[in-house]
C-alpha cells in the first residue's frame, strides 16, 4: 500500500508497483508545466495500479473525461478498486483491454503512458510480471500507433523510458510526425547519469526544452546520508506525505 495525501494505491495484485518515476511523471505533467487547457481529456496508457489517472484526476480537478487502459486482468481489478476507493471515482473510467483495441469516441488533449520496455531481458516465471515489464504485448511500434490515433492534433503526449529506449521510441515516434519538445532527465543524484527520460510530443516539431530533475543530494544534518532536493520535494509535496 502507498498512501498520497488525496489518495491511497493497493499494489498486492499487480506486477508494477509505485515507484519515484513513475510519480515524478503524475506531477510533472501539471498544467503549470504544460501549455493545455486546465480541463483537458486524459487518458493513462497501461495503467497498471491506475496510478497515473488518479495523480491526473488530482491535478486537474476538471477534467471532464479520465480513461485508463489496462489489459492484464489482476491490474485491472486493482486499478478498478483503487479508483472506486478514491474521492476521484466518478471521474476515472478503467478499461481491461489492450490499446490496440481501444477505440474511444473522441481523441485525447493528454496522453500519459509509462509503458513496458524489456526486450530480450531475463524472463520472470510469472506472466503478470511479464506482461508489466516487456514489450510483447505492447511494442513500440503499437504504442506510437495509438497514440498517433488517440492524440488530439493540439494534444501532448508524455512517455517515461530509460534513456536508451527513450531513443529507440523517439525515432519510431518522429516517423509518425510525433515530435519532442519538452524533456526532463531523472537521476538518482548529481553522481550519477540520469535513469529515466520524460519526453513530452506534439504534432509540430519545435525545440526540446531540456531540464533535469535530482533526486537526492548530501544530507547537511547526516554526513554520509541523502536527503531529498528541493526542487524534488516542490514537484511531490501534492501528493507525498512525507513532504
Amino acid at each position: 500500500m502507498f498512501r498520497f495525501k488525496q489518495f491511497t494505491v493497493q499494489q498486492h495484485r499487480t506486477a508494477m508497483k509505485v515507484c519515484t518515476d513513475a510519480c515524478v511523471l503524475g506531477a510533472y505533467t501539471h498544467p503549470a508545466t504544460t501549455q493545455l487547457r486546465e480541463n483537458p481529456t486524459l487518458l493513462d496508457i497501461g495503467t497498471g495500479t491506475g496510478l497515473l489517472a488518479l495523480m491526473a484526476a488530482q491535478n486537474y480537478p476538471k477534467a471532464p473525461r479520465i480513461d485508463a487502459v489496462e489489459l492484464d486482468p489482476d491490474a485491472f481489478a486493482q486499478a478498478t478498486d483503487n479508483v472506486a476507493a478514491s474521492p476521484f471515482a466518478n471521474r476515472i473510467r478503467v478499461h481491461q483491454t489492450a490499446i490496440q483495441h481501444f477505440r474511444p469516441d473522441a481523441p485525447y488533449d493528454l496522453i500519459l503512458t509509462n509503458p513496458p520496455f524489456f526486450t530480450n531481458h531475463l524472463r520472470s516465471p510469472n506472466a503478470a510480471t511479464n506482461r508489466a515489464l516487456h514489450t510483447d504485448t505492447l511494442p513500440f511500434p503499437d504504442l506510437v500507433a495509438a497514440a498517433d490515433r488517440l492524440l488530439h492534433p493540439d494534444g501532448e503526449w508524455w512517455v517515461l523510458l530509460p534513456p536508451y529506449e527513450a531513443g529507440q521510441l523517439e525515432t519510431l515516434a518522429q516517423q509518425a510526425n510525433l515530435w519532442p519538445f519538452s524533456r526532463l532527465s531523472l537521476r538518482h543524484n548529481a553522481r550519477k547519469a540520469p535513469f529515466r527520460h520524460i519526453t513530452g510530443y506534439r504534432r509540430n516539431p519545435s525545440a526540446v526544452q531540456a531540464d533535469t530533475l535530482t533526486v537526492y543530494e548530501p544530507d547537511p544534518a547526516n554526513p554520509g546520508r541523502e536527503t531529498y532536493t528541493l526542487p524534488f520535494r516542490q514537484l511531490l509535496s501534492p501528493f507525498y506525505l512525507i513532504f
